[in-house]
């Protein structure tokens, strides 16, 4: 491991979060779910949306007044089955995590049943929610629009947001299957981590305005926010590597968080208003799906494990060792993070130490 990194334990940083939260007025027990989702992103591996998203995210848009602490969780219109919610501006985690629990519980009783939000912010991975039903015995969907980062096919201009499409499943085996990836081929979470670290993009992740690709982070950072640069779409650059399907997918996340809720799309969710800062006004959907209105939990646990398991028991490619299925690397990440604790680079440690000091947090860490 670099010597940039240090090993902290995910216990501390998830304690230091809440306790953060909670010294920028969130609820006590409402901070405990949102440091719990951010704890969870860094145990899994998704370091971009872990500690490292702590004061450039939550801590920096509190303090600005444009994310609010104390959740304001409006039910609009409500079905058996439905539910259409406005978060008003508060701790996307929180909303996300009652609108996902609205889902289940309506989804015990009827099957299937999902809920809509508009008027949230940014929500941590989205893998936490679809694990909430996976708990329970159930499918979980989710999907969220994002600021404005990648570019339609054939174009150079930032219009939709990366708009994680994310699955979780039961199986029988000792993880789920999670896949929770954007519909981009990379997010800005990713480039924000490849900036701290002052690591190089690979060619082909971002375009700028005149069709070239940009490597430097640091660039590509300030280029996302004045519109001189996008992300490409899953499936890369134009159709012969089938981009197409990337910008499709992304389009119909970007629908489903915002035609049904009534909500902001697209370049309404730049975070700015009248050049200043602004709610980003997010949208999401959750949808939980109970498999015992369809067949036995066991019977498809036991299909579900072996497809996965025929999938990486399949011919491997010369030079690799195994093939992996969704959810998998997670799973053996979080094993070993238990252990050894999760690897912070030298900026997010930094930040770390500013957000202490400025809150009159009693905190005295190893690595100072």
């Amino acid at each position: 491991m670099p010597e940039e990194f240090v090993r902290i334990k995910v216990s501390l940083l998830k304690n230091f979060m809440k306790d953060v939260f909670i010294a920028l007025k969130v609820p006590a027990s409402e901070a405990e779910i949102c440091a719990d989702i951010l704890a969870s992103a860094d145990l899994m591996g998704m370091d971009s949306h872990g500690i490292s998203r702590m004061k450039p995210i939550y801590y920096d848009r509190i303090r600005q007044g444009i994310q609010f602490p104390k959740t304001k969780f409006e039910i609009v219109k409500e079905t058996p089955t439905t539910a259409v919610i406005d978060g008003h501006h508060g701790m996307g985690h929180v909303i996300a995590y009652r609108a996902m629990n609205m889902a289940i519980k309506k989804a015990k009783k009827y099957g299937i049943a999902m809920t809509a939000v508009r008027n949230s912010t940014h929500y941590g991975i989205a893998g936490y929610y679809p694990l909430m039903a996976v708990k329970e015995g159930m499918i979980g969907l989710t999907g969220t629009n994002a600021r404005p980062s990648i570019a339609p096919t054939f174009g150079v201009e930032n219009m939709l947001g990366t708009n994680p499409q994310t699955w979780g499943i039961p199986t029988d085996e000792k993880f789920p299957f999670l896949l929770d990836c954007a519909t981009s081929i990379t997010q800005r979470g990713k480039i924000e981590v490849y900036a701290k670290l002052n690591k190089k993009l690979p060619e082909g992740w971002v375009i700028n305005n005149d069709g070239t690709t940009e490597t430097d982070p640091h660039k590509v950072l300030k280029a996302l926010t004045d519109g001189t640069a996008a992300l490409v779409p899953l499936g890369g650059i134009g159709e012969e590597m089938g981009g197409y399907k990337g910008y499709g997918y992304t389009t119909v996340i970007e629908i489903l968080s915002s035609a049904l809720q009534d909500g902001a799309y697209l370049k309404q969710l730049t975070g700015k208003k009248n050049g200043k800062p602004a709610p980003y006004c997010l949208g999401h959907f959750f949808m939980a799906i109970d498999i015992s209105h369809f067949t036995s939990l066991k019977k498809f646990k036991k299909t579900t494990g072996n497809i996965l398991r025929q999938l990486r028991a399949s011919k491997k490619a010369i030079g690799q060792k195994r093939i992996y299925t969704a959810g998998e690397k997670e799973y053996y990440t979080s094993i070993e993070r238990i252990k050894k604790g999760v690897p912070v680079n030298a900026q997010t440690r930094l930040e770390m130490i500013k957000m202490r000091d400025e809150l009159g947090l009693k905190y005295k860490f190893d690595f100072e």
